[in-house]
């Protein structure tokens, strides 16, 4: 019963893990690593499973806070996202021109690379709202945190990149 439930309740979460556990990390092999331990980690507790709420919050409150340990542990400072295939693609559609599908690509690597220079919190939200599309109280059931703090974290995330933004795409101007 418990490998069926596991099957179909966890293991369709494993990109949303990765995708979180890499905004973090950074690091595909090192998110790779978080999301594999953050199963094996549900998988040992599945006796407490008929106690707990919502699994996926359960999931992701794991792969945050390994991901943070690593992170502590290993003292690493805001790197690059290079990798093309995260969660901020964005495809061109039939209409758009090659000048403008560049503009976009450069627009939003440079999103990207703002919002890998957010704090720690601010990225985390940034990630599982506006990405992962989740709601204020499952980001504050998984970050642990009040909801006031998420709204307040995702403001102020959004005003840094907003104003960062404006500031690189007037630059030279």
């Amino acid at each position: 019963m418990k490998e069926q439930r596991f099957r179909t309740e966890v293991l369709p979460l494993k990109n949303e893990l990765f995708r979180l556990a890499l905004r973090i990390t950074l690091s595909h092999a090192e998110a790779e690593d978080i999301v594999q331990e953050t199963m094996i980690r549900v998988w040992n507790r599945r006796e407490q499973w008929d106690e707990i709420e919502s699994i996926e919050a359960f999931c992701l409150t794991i792969c945050r806070n390994l991901a943070l340990d690593h992170q502590r542990r290993k003292d690493f400072q805001h790197a690059s996202l290079d990798d093309e295939h995260a969660a901020l693609d964005v495809h061109p559609t039939v209409a758009d021109t090659p000048e403008m599908q560049a503009v976009r690509h450069d627009q939003l690597r440079l999103v990207k690379a703002l919002i890998n220079e957010l704090p720690e919190k601010q990225r985390t939200c940034v990630q599982l709202r506006d990405i992962e599309g989740h709601s204020y109280r499952e980001i504050a059931a998984i970050m642990d945190i009040p909801e006031a703090q998420v709204k307040v974290n995702i403001f102020r995330a959004r005003q840094a990149i907003k104003q960062r933004f404006i500031q690189d795409e007037q630059y030279g101007l």
